[in-house]
Formats: C-alpha cells, structure tokens, sequence
C-alpha cells in the first residue's frame, strides 16, 4: 500500500514540476514580448512630464482664464435681472469655458 501512494506522489509531483516549467516558460515568454514592444513602441520626450497637476497651461494662463470667468459672472449677475436666466447662462458659461480656452489658447498636448 505504502508503495502504491508513493508512486502516486512521486507522478503527482512530476506532474506538478512539469506544469510549474510550464508556466515558467509561458512567464518568461511573456517576459521577452512585453520588453519587445517596449523597445519598439514609441515614447513621448521625458521633457513633457514636469511632475505638476496642470501641464498643459501656464501658471499666467490659468490665472487669466480663472479671472476672466469670474469677470464675466460678475457681468451676468450684475447686468440680467432674472435669476433663472442667471443661472442658465452661467451654466452655459461653464460648459462653453473647455472650448473657449482651446480655442483662444490651443490645445497643447
């Protein structure tokens, strides 16, 4: 009997040794294309990561769009007479901002 689930054990480890070489072989496959395309996949300069929140404006033009919108709330709030109508065309103005800093700006990548 003892003879018995030793061969056992011995094919179960066998079986076990040949799928670890398995996975071992798919791992390192993996491995050897990921450093692949590394090497062939285009990078951006590492001039581009500056390591701030916001790269893409400078600190003068986030500060003129920021100034800009609080002035055209203060224009809206001061010159339309209805709330309602306020607060439309400062939704508006919040939507239409993206676009209108792109547009005056562009768009930097």
């Amino acid at each position: 009997m003892s003879k018995e689930r030793a061969r056992r054990r011995a094919a179960r480890q066998a079986q076990a040794e040949a799928e670890r070489a398995r996975r071992a072989r798919a791992v390192a496959r993996r491995q050897r294309r990921r450093t692949l395309l590394r090497r062939l996949t285009p990078r951006l300069p590492d001039r581009r990561r500056t390591g701030r929140l916001f790269v893409r404006r400078s600190r003068a033009e986030r500060a003129g769009v920021v100034v800009l919108s609080l002035l055209a709330v203060a224009a809206i709030w001061a010159l339309v007479d209805n709330l309602a109508l306020r607060l439309v065309l400062i939704v508006l103005l919040i939507l239409a901002l993206p676009a209108a800093v792109v547009i005056a700006l562009g768009r930097r990548i």
